[in-house]
């Protein structure tokens, strides 16, 4: 089983975010999954350019680290994204890489994956960061598994702690559960489908100038 974590915080494994990872990640460990974490802050992943090459030959060609990522995510079972709240959304880091995914989100190409979500705030508002990062699994059409969010209560410290803890490692073991027994979460599905449908018009409307997504579509069914 691997597991592929994308921590997008700007101080990678050192801040407050990494630190609620790391419980998640301590979860993960007592199954004996393979875990690999890639911290945005030392992984070159520059914003989208809207050149809509990866719609016509499945790659980007911009010269940096994403596609390295993307293969690493593309061959995991599962994976997690953690983030810090940047006024009201993800971090830039982070918001970089999801923009870059838009090939994947077009064939919602990770169906068949489970993932989890690590958030962490200042002052709150975790909950519409959640929602939107859980947005973002359906759309690449994967299924949460769960999520862990706090604001902190100093660097790398939070409130009522243990419990955190405990709830985070929980979720790291769930994560491995869901993906060991290939659970379904049908009150994810509806969404998802729904999703799936718009895409494929999408690629549909677009194919002559998509024509990796239309291929994609076709052999898909």
């Amino acid at each position: 089983m691997k597991i592929i974590a994308i921590n997008g915080s700007p101080r990678g494994m050192r801040g407050t975010t990494g630190r609620l990872l790391e419980e998640v990640l301590a979860g993960v460990a007592q199954v004996g999954a393979e875990v690999e974490v890639v911290c945005l802050d030392r992984t070159e992943v520059g914003p989208c350019v809207a050149c809509d090459a990866c719609h016509k030959v499945g790659d980007c060609p911009i010269k940096d680290d994403f596609s390295e990522v993307r293969t690493k995510l593309m061959n995991a079972d599962g994976f997690i994204l953690a983030t810090p709240n940047y006024i009201f959304n993800v971090s830039a880091q982070m918001k970089a890489f999801i923009d870059r995914l838009n090939g994947l989100v077009h064939c919602t190409a990770l169906e068949g994956k489970y993932a989890a979500l690590v958030e962490t705030s200042g002052g709150g508002g975790d909950e519409e960061v959640i929602e939107y990062l859980e947005r973002v699994v359906s759309a690449l059409g994967a299924l949460t598994v769960g999520s862990v969010a706090s604001p902190g209560a100093g660097p790398r410290q939070f409130p009522d702690q243990d419990e955190l803890f405990e709830n985070a490692r929980t979720l790291g073991a769930e994560l491995c559960a869901s993906i060991a027994e290939k659970r379904a979460f049908p009150d994810q599905m509806a969404a998802h489908n729904a999703f799936k449908e718009r895409m494929k018009q999408l690629v549909g409307f677009m194919g002559d100038y998509w024509t990796y997504e239309r291929e994609f579509w076709a052999n898909r069914g």
